[in-house]
């Protein structure tokens, strides 16, 4: 326990040199100094002392009260310093099991801090393919955690569930459980709870959302928090559905970016995301009208490249403007709709109905007029084929064809438009739910 020296002799029985000044260390007992920090016991227990007086510098003299005062002062502290440590318990921080001891290098030579990790580890799982439902049905995201090494019973953990946008950051929280307790956010009130079962290795950390929305589609972030381990994972909830562009009334490209969000509202749907027009499009989609989408971009799908479609060089795909003003600029609508909790059904009279008519139709049969999401839902997921055309809630006339055929239109399949007529008499489209 001797410090930094300068020159001189040794002395025999203290091993210090003679002359210049060194730093003696009281001798305090070892295990105390252990105990405490290394910058706290050098402060308490070094003096600097002349090296030429090696034995009256440990022992009380006429001639060094000072020093002999020093000690005195500093024994106490020491003892208190060594106390407050002991009755903090371990060493370590110690949190939930885990132990970990966080070495930060200080030496100005940029390096990271390193974390040494001894103990369990978090891990969490979520299902790694996309997990698939409808509107109105109950879906489970998967996500478990567990222990590695297994920690025996479960614990009081904490479960977040947060709903991201495509890149990955927060758009809403969902919900927050610790124990059995939970609170859900938002439209997830009353919708949206923990899954209570899970395996004996494999805590549950899964999320149950009853009447699955259409705006719920997208990914979903389980996060694991057991005191400061937090560990997470991402699943993707895809709503199966379909894909339709859509004009107003006043035509092509009348609508900015807030207007499209109403419109597709209007006709029991959502503006699509990427991913749901990516999807459309793979199943034949082709339409060379640029149309908002969700994130705020405006882009088309071109199944076969031609001159006014972006031009025949370039190969079929999403023709993609980006991001435009979302108040300035005018485009089209893709509006994306899934399956239905009632059902959409076809009224008629031998003289046909003006929009009027045809609404009050559908309410004396307990109905109400079907929406465009409505008859594209109904054409997609139930098989709706019929070659009358009829109203609709926005006023506009159209029919579902599953099976081509003569005087039906073309030869695909699709729901075919008359546009938005002001004047003629037809059949009539009703919803009712189930």
């Amino acid at each position: 326990m001797v410090g930094r020296r300068r020159a001189g002799g040794t002395h025999p029985s203290s091993g210090l040199r003679a002359g210049g000044w060194e730093r003696r260390v009281f001798p305090f007992k070892r295990q105390a100094l252990e105990l405490l920090p290394l910058s706290l016991a050098r402060a308490l227990n070094t003096v600097h002392l002349p090296a030429a007086c090696p034995h009256a510098c440990l022992q009380p003299a006429r001639n060094q009260p000072q020093v002999y005062s020093l000690a005195m002062l500093l024994l106490p502290l020491l003892l208190k310093a060594t106390l407050l440590h002991l009755a903090s318990g371990s060493y370590h921080p110690f949190y939930n099991g885990f132990y970990y001891n966080h070495i930060m290098n200080d030496n100005s030579d940029d390096q990271d801090k390193v974390d040494y990790f001894s103990g369990s580890r978090l891990v969490v799982e979520a299902s790694k393919d996309p997990v698939y439902s409808y509107n109105g049905a109950n879906v489970t995201l998967p996500c478990h955690y567990r222990y590695e090494p297994d920690l025996g019973p479960k614990r009081k953990i904490r479960i977040k569930w947060s709903k991201l946008r495509d890149d990955y950051t927060k758009e809403q929280d969902v919900m927050v459980a610790i124990g059995k307790t939970y609170v859900a956010f938002g439209d997830f009130k009353g919708r949206a709870h923990i899954r209570r079962a899970g395996e004996a290795s494999w805590h549950e950390a899964s999320l149950v959302i009853s009447d699955v929305r259409l705006k719920d589609d997208g990914k979903y972030r389980c996060e694991v928090i057991d005191g400061l381990e937090d560990e997470s994972d991402v699943v993707d909830l895809r709503l199966q559905g379909i894909v339709f562009p859509y004009q107003p009334p006043r035509g092509q490209y009348r609508l900015n970016f807030h207007e499209a969000e109403q419109v597709c509202q209007d006709q029991g749907a959502i503006l699509a995301n990427f991913n749901q027009l990516f999807q459309a499009w793979s199943e034949g989609l082709d339409w060379c009208n640029a149309g908002w989408l969700a994130d705020g971009t405006v882009q088309y799908p071109i199944r076969l490249p031609r001159k006014p479609c972006g031009g025949v060089h370039l190969a079929p795909g999403i023709r993609s403007y980006g991001p435009r003003h979302r108040h300035l600029h005018r485009f089209d609508a893709f509006c994306f709709s899934s399956a239905l909790k009632g059902e959409v059904f076809y009224l008629d009279r031998l003289a046909g109905m003006t929009l009027e008519e045809a609404k009050q139709s559908c309410q004396d049969a307990g109905a109400e007029i079907a929406r465009v999401g409505q008859l594209y839902s109904a054409w997609k997921f139930v098989g709706l084929d019929r070659c009358n055309a009829g109203w609709l809630a926005d006023g506009s006339v159209r029919y579902p064809i599953v099976t081509p055929r003569a005087n039906c239109g073309p030869a695909e399949p699709g729901v075919r438009s008359f546009g938005f007529p002001r004047k003629g008499r037809f059949g009539v489209f009703c919803y009712r739910e189930r």
